[in-house]
């Protein structure tokens, strides 16, 4: 039985994907509809529906980079002089305005601009009201991960905001799923499979007990006879499929194919085999098994991959040895929050990460005249350049339909990176060459309130991994994190969040990551709450209606946040030079400071954590504080 403490990040954002057909659930049709606009609406959090980058935060951006929309600098300065402009609210943001603030003073006046509602970029909170609980989630940023190997910079700000990462050990609850009798296992649509079918994940550990396991539990899969017989051998076999191939040159050579070439063309597995495992790691790098690299399938430990013997490979991010557990019930948005409220102190009340779980946010404080430091929400940039003589920078930005400009002795771009080309016109044009490299990863959070998770329960599963995706490629309960006052949802009788992933992508198309991203990015754009709201109703009923779980009476509501501009991009060694990588490639030539404008996220390091939004924050401060 699998039990959280031996699962990794890697685990959590994995999950092979789902394909079941949309459908329509008597009462509960539409109500997800009525939802959208119910929640306080001077509380982001608590919005339902279509949250992420939701409507009213991308069109103004959209028009100026596909439309080629131009909107006039007002002659007059409609705000003051700041000493910092920060575009972008996101973690980078804000901690930019953090690190200047520690260096300037506490009077410094900081202007931070973002285009959504919400602050936190990608770390977003969600809230729910069931039955009378409050029920708090993430629906973004999902942890901190692995905070041992945090730069000093980055370590330090989490002290500086009272974050304190050996806490989680107390408040991650790792038995959880051993105490449930809880385990991960595959839903197999009848939409994709003929017939709904749940059962557990295979062990991939290999030898004589995982084998005689994996017979009895494939056996339950809805393959063909074929298949299951060549997954079982596949799981057992201590075959070393490359061994006409000189040592020296298994490494290259398993880079330069896709592990899907591996599992058809050198092992010779079914298709329905290699469809089972394909989409394992869309939650990882955003494509599955068709667009990444067989050696990265070896750093994984894949099927048919443990006794390939290659030798020292380069690893392809650092050594991550700590377990997945520091992650706040609300998900890095804590980071955020903690960060406003040191910024704006009369926003949030407390001092302590346990005290700030609970704590609301005073939106109405965030942009008052008297504070230091102002965010401005509902703002998006459209022009960010110098002004004579280079002793200050013009930023202006739209907002509530109205153009406004703003100064700033310094800017730090901390927004979107692939819009800094179309905002900033004194961008050199090989710096927007290497901007234009990569490409964001979309993602889709899915945050589904219940009213019970008895059906998990019933069924013997905490996660479920999905074969074959549409619109869900797993679906989970949320972490076991009590804290502050809030607690998980220990009973099964009690209202809990259920996550849902989905990495929209084109698989088994030929088309590199770069090139399933951006078709991703568009189906997302195509794709409306509606939908989405008919597949969570039917992948429910499909999963957990045999075990209890109805749809009108047990479902509660429903935030979907997409982010069709999701992960950082992270270099691909099977498509990209295999030499790039967080201290090597074009995003260090994209990220070269323009006198005083400095560039800041997580596309400026090439790594999508929250580390590395942090480390961005402080290398565009120190080189704005040292003109």
């Amino acid at each position: 039985m699998a039990k959280r403490r031996n699962i990794s990040r890697r685990d959590f954002l994995g999950g092979v994907a789902l394909g079941a057909a949309a459908g329509s659930f008597g009462g509960f049709s539409g109500l997800a509809r009525a939802l959208e606009t119910k929640g306080e609406g001077g509380y982001p959090p608590s919005r339902t529906g279509l949250r992420g980058s939701h409507p009213g935060s991308f069109e103004v951006a959209h028009s100026v980079a596909w439309g080629g929309a131009k909107y006039p600098v007002p002659a007059m300065q409609t705000d003051k002089t700041y000493d910092l402009v920060v575009v972008g609210g996101g973690i980078s943001g804000l901690a930019a305005a953090h690190f200047y603030r520690q260096k300037m003073g506490p009077k410094a006046s900081i202007l931070v601009l973002d285009n959504h509602d919400d602050f936190g970029g990608h770390a977003k909170r969600n809230e729910f009201d069931v039955d009378g609980k409050r029920l708090i989630c993430y629906g973004g940023s999902q942890s901190i991960d692995t905070p041992g190997s945090y730069s000093p910079q980055s370590a330090q700000m989490l002290k500086d905001l009272n974050i304190h990462t050996d806490r989680f050990y107390e408040y991650y609850d790792r038995e959880f799923d051993t105490r449930k009798h809880l385990e991960r296992g595959y839903y197999f649509s009848k939409a994709a499979y003929g017939e709904d079918v749940i059962a557990p994940h295979f062990d991939g550990a290999g030898g004589v007990e995982a084998a005689a396991h994996n017979a009895e539990i494939i056996a339950r899969y809805p393959l063909p006879a074929e298949a299951r017989a060549a997954l079982e051998k596949l799981l057992s076999s201590d075959t070393n499929y490359l061994a006409d191939t000189p040592k020296g040159e298994r490494a290259a050579y398993l880079r330069g194919i896709t592990y899907r070439e591996f599992l058809l063309d050198v092992v010779g597995v079914p298709e329905p085999v290699y469809v089972l495992l394909r989409d394992n790691i869309r939650g990882w790098w955003g494509v599955g098994w068709d667009a990444q690299s067989a050696l990265e399938a070896v750093r994984m430990e894949m099927p048919g991959t443990l006794h390939l013997d290659v030798g020292e490979m380069k690893q392809r991010e650092p050594e991550r040895n700590e377990p997945y557990i520091f992650h706040f019930p609300d998900g890095n948005a804590g980071v955020a929050r903690a960060l406003v409220r040191k910024l704006i102190p009369a926003a949030m009340p407390g001092n302590t990460m346990e005290d700030m779980v609970l704590a609301r946010v005073d939106y109405s404080v965030l942009d008052r005249p008297e504070n230091p430091c102002r965010i401005r929400l509902n703002s998006t940039a459209v022009n960010v350049q110098h002004g004579p003589q280079q002793k200050f920078v013009d930023v202006t930005y739209v907002r509530g339909g109205e153009v406004e400009r703003v100064r700033g002795q310094h800017v730090v771009m901390a927004c979107y990176n692939d819009i800094i080309p179309y905002i900033c016109p004194e961008l050199p044009a090989d710096q927007r060459e290497a901007i234009e490299y990569s490409t964001k990863v979309p993602l889709v959070y899915l945050s589904i309130a219940v009213r019970n998770w008895r059906a998990f329960a019933e069924l013997g599963y905490s996660h479920l991994s999905m074969p074959n995706p549409q619109m869900m490629h797993s679906i989970a309960l949320d972490f076991p994190v009590s804290m502050g006052g809030y607690q998980f949802a220990d009973d099964p009788d009690q209202p809990t969040v259920l996550h849902g992933s989905f990495v929209p992508c084109v698989p088994d198309q030929g088309l590199q990551a770069k090139q399933q991203h951006i078709a991703g990015r568009r189906q997302l754009y195509e794709t409306t709450f509606e939908q989405f709201e008919e597949h969570i109703v039917s992948t429910l009923d499909g999963a957990l209606g045999k075990a209890g779980f109805d749809v009108d009476r047990d479902l509660a509501a429903i935030t979907v946040n997409r982010w069709p501009h999701g992960y950082a991009y992270e270099y691909n060694e099977y498509s990209d030079p295999p030499e790039y990588g967080p201290h090597n490639g074009p995003h260090l030539l994209g990220a070269r400071q323009m006198g005083r404008i400095s560039i800041a996220n997580s596309d400026a390091s090439a790594y999508a954590f929250v580390d590395g939004a942090v480390d961005a924050a402080w290398r565009a401060t120190q080189e704005q504080l040292s003109i």
